[in-house]
């Protein structure tokens, strides 16, 4: 039998509640097997455990004075508002024995003494609130909940976040309604945030521009390159310490752009700082690459660049853009439309490196084979001069001997034709003389042993045959000397063109058609490269000049 005064009052409390009721002075009763207040404590602060009773209830069966039941009042004086709370609270009680699943919108989060402060919203899709109300989570349970609910999430409780979480109303007579928490789920935050990606995504897909930064061509190079990050993030230190070393040495310039990164407005804000900091680059030029770094953080921090105006932003951009947000497990719609995703800030920095690292050697690469291309062809070049030029005085040489051969022929050829055409003129001189000398006794013996009278015409007849005969024989003297002449001549005329001929294929002609003869100190011309020594003191002739030069120390093999 239960020795508990019948004038207690009995509390409606769970297990977990045992302790919290007992800290504020309730007891036990074994028999009842229930908590409650003794008589003569204030039950305002058991008013979430009270039995549920209406205001009206509550406020007949109560006295403002002793307390004691009354349903006659001598005047309507009202009751005290802490017992309309109290039969409030009662009320509410009695409807919300147990929790209910609810779905809120953090506003505003606070933590003191290990309990849990919330804000929470309800909004429309214009964004404006339909719902508010205060809410808390007890030390205790919150120890036992959150940890679950961020690792699952990886979301810490902030302003932004939406919960579905189980909630049972409470009123207090000094604080009014508020909802006490005690299980979040953590699907749906992470449903909602994923829903919000995909949400943004789709529509981007629907517009034709979800993969258009990842279509422009990748940065050949890094020359320029717009970083925006928020100022004084511990990524961007990270990144800024390896930038510098690169924009110290000339190798590539960086230029800041800070914005905040989470929060109400960030999207926006972020936004304007990247188009003005492309607004302000030199005209007709753009940055290789735009970098979007932050340091890691909650996935709710996060969830702020999730913003579909500026995943459009990035989309539209002519530039290629690089994101180290510093998640590597979650990403973000910003990771999704860059370019290229990097997990962290530091491998942001890094992949640019290792790039600029490539050219480099590709240059070195290419310059090494420029050096080696141009040396084999300048000792091809040497040698193939030096076999030209030796081949030319040869063919030179051989020319002039061909000349003299020939101009020597000739002459003795002209000797000869003269000396024939001289001994020929002879002979007809002869045989016309002799002929003139025989008509000349026929003529003689005919007078004799003709009439006197003929002898004065035989006598003029022979007279003008011999003149005659003189005649012929000096015209043909004088076509032998002619013809002799003219041989000559001729002879002289073809032995000066051969030799001009011959001194026209010598070497200045040739030194005009580009080639060049390389002479040793003291004159001697160098017909093969393996005859030079290194250092050596050369001068290369020219068809205009001459120029002074030296031998390349020679590699070892």
């Amino acid at each position: 039998m239960s020795t508990t005064p019948a004038t207690v009052t009995y509390l409606d409390t769970a297990f977990k509640d045992k302790d919290r009721v007992k800290a504020l002075g309730a007891r036990w009763d074994p028999d009842a097997r229930r908590w409650y207040v003794p008589m003569g404590l204030d039950l305002a602060p058991f008013e979430a455990w009270l039995p549920a009773r209406s205001p009206q209830t509550a406020a007949a069966s109560v006295t403002p004075a002793t307390g004691t039941a009354s349903t006659e009042l001598a005047v309507p004086t009202g009751i005290a508002l802490s017992q309309l709370m109290k039969g409030v609270a009662g009320a509410v009680a009695q409807a919300y024995r147990s929790g209910v699943w609810t779905r809120v919108e953090v506003s505003r989060a606070d933590t003191r003494g290990g309990h849990v402060y919330l804000e929470l919203a309800e909004r429309d899709v214009q964004g404006a609130a339909v719902a508010q109300a205060r809410a808390m989570i007890w030390a205790s349970t919150a120890a036992a909940i959150l940890p679950i609910f961020e690792r699952a999430t990886g979301v810490v409780l902030a302003a932004g976040i939406k919960l579905l979480v189980r909630a049972k109303p409470t009123v207090h007579a000094v604080y009014g309604l508020s909802l006490e928490i005690d299980a979040i789920d953590p699907e749906y935050t992470l449903g909602d945030l994923e829903a919000r990606k995909r949400e943004i995504r789709e529509r981007l897909q629907r517009e034709g521009v979800f993969d258009a930064n990842r279509r422009l061509a990748a940065p050949w190079d890094f020359n320029a390159v717009l970083v925006v990050a928020p100022e004084g993030a511990a990524g961007l230190g990270d990144f800024h310490a390896e930038a510098q070393r690169l924009q110290r040495f000339g190798v590539c310039r960086f230029v800041y752009a800070h914005s905040r990164f989470q929060g109400e407005g960030a999207p926006a804000l972020i936004r304007s700082a990247l188009l003005h900091a492309l607004d302000d680059w030199e005209p007709g030029a753009l940055p290789d690459a735009v970098v979007i770094i932050r340091g890691g953080g909650a996935v709710n921090d996060l969830a702020w660049l999730n913003d579909y105006a500026l995943a459009r932003c990035i989309c539209d951009l002519e530039v290629p853009v690089l994101t180290g947000i510093g998640h590597e497990r979650d990403s973000t719609v910003l990771d999704e439309v860059a370019h290229r995703r990097f997990d962290t800030p530091s491998k942001v920095i890094a992949g640019i490196e290792q790039l600029i690292a490539q050219r480099a050697r590709r240059a070195r690469e290419h310059f090494e084979f420029v050096v080696h291309t141009a040396r084999h062809q300048l000792q091809q070049a040497r040698q193939e001069t030096a076999q030209t030029v030796a081949h030319v005085r040869l063919q030179a040489v051989q020319s002039v001997r061909l000349g003299q051969q020939q101009s020597h022929s000739l002459l003795v050829a002209v000797r000869h034709q003269a000396a024939a055409q001289m001994g020929a003129a002879r002979q007809a001189a002869q045989l016309q003389f002799v002929d003139v000398l025989a008509q000349g006794r026929h003529a003689l013996h005919t007078a004799r042993t003709g009439t006197q009278a003929n002898l004065d015409g035989v006598l003029e007849r022979t007279a003008v045959q011999a003149a005659r005969a003189r005649d012929n024989t000096s015209r043909t003297m004088d076509e032998v000397a002619a013809g002799a002449r003219r041989a000559l001549a001729d002879g002289a005329q073809r032995s000066q063109a051969l030799v001009r001929e011959i001194t026209g294929q010598g070497p200045h002609k040739t030194l005009g058609r580009g080639f060049a003869i390389v002479r040793r100190t003291g004159g001697a011309v160098a017909t093969s490269a393996a005859g030079l020594a290194a250092e050596e003191a050369i001068d290369i002739e020219f068809r205009d000049g001459t120029v002074a030069a030296r031998t390349l120390k020679k590699e070892q093999g």
